[in-house]
């Protein structure tokens, strides 16, 4: 455990009981969102490669207009 993480815990632990399972929902939720992200990225390389296989036939073959931020409104 690193050192700011244990300097954490040692202020949540001096919390009345109510803010530590608060504080600990937080990070629950927190690492599950992150799993979840993780688990969608890995599982989207397939299709994310084919977009962007895509992309670079449409830049080739002309069918891409370069336009800055405001063009094209």
């Amino acid at each position: 455990m690193t050192q700011l993480l244990e300097t954490a815990i040692a202020e949540v632990q001096k919390l009345p009981e109510s803010e530590q399972n608060a504080i600990a929902s937080l990070i629950l939720a927190e690492i599950a969102d992150e799993r979840r992200w993780d688990e969608s990225f890995a599982n989207s390389q397939d299709a994310l490669a084919r977009l962007a296989e895509k992309v670079r036939g449409d830049i080739e073959a002309g069918r891409v207009k370069n336009m800055g931020m405001d063009e094209g409104k």
